[in-house]
């Protein structure tokens, strides 16, 4: 499977490059032959076109790596992870980042629960909730560091432009103020502790 999808994304790659364009391939849990952390390192490298593909770290979807629904194998916290382990859990996004921050290029700010839904073979996805959900797992402040930062602390510059991924919520969330205030207060403070000024 992943030498197929690296044959596309290589075309894609050449068509990409041909039109001065990059192209991002989204870290998501439920995308066929992508489905863990590992296997989209694999792609990475079997594709070998740093210099026009990348990866898309969308902070809900990366976060489901560490738990390995669609490969369990691959999982990095264990299935009775206690939430509360602050130091784990820092371990396991140093892993996850690390393997996968040197082929990022764009960044989701996002929050999620941890569950997730849908059935069959590596067909599950999970849920974004809002920023203030209270069953949110993510410090989002802390968390993004991971990404925008490297494995010595020092912000890398790499990622210039942020956007918050709030995919999968009902019309009725969008449209109320809060929701918006509480997404602009969590990018505000993701800029004031990973941001930069040229």
């Amino acid at each position: 499977m992943t030498r197929q999808i690296a044959d596309v994304f290589g075309q894609a790659c050449d068509i990409a490059a041909d039109h001065g364009e990059t192209l991002v391939a989204e870290g998501e849990i439920c995308w066929g032959g992508m489905h863990s952390w590992k296997e989209m390192q694999k792609l990475f490298e079997a594709v070998d076109r740093p210099d026009v593909l990348g990866f898309q770290a969308d902070m809900a979807h990366t976060m489901l790596y560490l738990l390995g629904y669609n490969a369990p194998d691959d999982r990095i916290l264990p299935p009775d992870f206690d939430w509360h382990d602050d130091a784990a859990l820092a371990q396991a996004f140093k892993t996850l980042s690390a393997a996968l921050r040197p082929w990022t290029r764009d960044l989701h700010i996002a929050q999620n629960d941890g569950t997730v839904k849908g059935s069959g073979s590596h067909d599950v996805t999970g849920r974004h909730c809002t920023v203030d959900d209270p069953n949110g797992k993510l410090d989002i402040t802390r968390d993004a560091g991971y990404w925008l930062r490297d494995e010595n602390g020092e912000i890398t510059k790499r990622i210039r432009h942020l956007c918050w991924d709030g995919c999968m919520f009902p019309n009725e969330t969008m449209l109320r103020q809060d929701t918006w205030d509480a997404v602009l207060g969590a990018m505000i403070k993701v800029r004031e502790a990973h941001g930069w000024r040229e």
